[in-house]
């Protein structure tokens, strides 16, 4: 059972969301047959390249209220983030374009380790100070989850695997995706945004009781006790 997951590096509710998601996984009991594929999504494609600013700064202008009111959602965040048991400290986060990183994800996941890296960008963004945009902070996030340094910095000085990041934006926008975290399990069932452990457990168990029905063999009127009576 394949599930997508449409995210960006500097997205604090795909990182809890996607932890909450590890969450249910740990207890879903065919958990071995499921592939988590990693789907790239641009919350700021305008964002300059290479440029930084620091997030506070940068939200509080880009949705009109005050430094203080950021702050305060940050922290608000910062204490559901370590409930699910995330490390979350953005008082030295920068915004900036993330289309690089995305395109690392690729990268990755070609040798099956795209949500790993993902992973990391987001706790590096998140609880690290990660510089997402710059090149030399990317490549050192790779070389920890395994990648081959040659091969991330050849990806860095060109355009590899930027048509696949577009591809996903646009598969997003044809199916209605305006936000993210986005969740879809086995191309049918969707979840959106940083739902709690008990939902994305349940939806589990909807989409797999979908994908494998139970059939019934044999006489179903055959030999069978009810509580009321065995027939014979």
């Amino acid at each position: 059972m394949t599930i997508e997951v449409w995210s960006d590096v500097a997205c604090p509710f795909c990182y809890l969301g996607e932890q909450n998601l590890e969450l249910a996984l740990e207890y879903f009991a065919h958990r071995d047959q499921v592939e988590i594929v990693a789907r790239s999504f641009e919350l700021d494609p305008t964002a300059p390249v290479g440029e930084h600013r620091p997030m506070v700064e940068a939200l509080a202008e880009k949705f009109g209220t005050s430094p203080a009111q950021v702050a305060a959602m940050q922290r608000g965040i910062a204490e559901r983030a370590k409930a699910a048991g995330l490390a979350y400290d953005t008082s030295d986060a920068q915004i900036t374009n993330t289309f690089d990183a995305h395109r690392l994800v690729h990268l990755a996941a070609e040798s099956g380790k795209g949500m790993e890296l993902l992973r990391a960008l987001m706790q590096g963004y998140f609880a690290e100070g990660l510089r997402a945009g710059d090149p030399e902070a990317l490549v050192a996030v790779a070389r920890r989850v395994g990648l081959d340094e040659t091969r991330v910095r050849e990806v860095l000085a060109g355009d590899d695997y930027a048509d696949a990041v577009r591809a996903d934006q646009q598969r997003a926008r044809s199916i209605g995706v305006s936000g993210v975290p986005f969740f879809l399990i086995a191309d049918r069932y969707a979840l959106s945004g940083a739902q709690p452990v008990a939902t994305f457990a349940s939806a589990l168990d909807q989409a797999w009781a979908a994908e494998h029905p139970i059939q019934v063999i044999g006489d179903a009127d055959g030999a069978v006790c009810t509580d009321d009576s065995c027939a014979i």
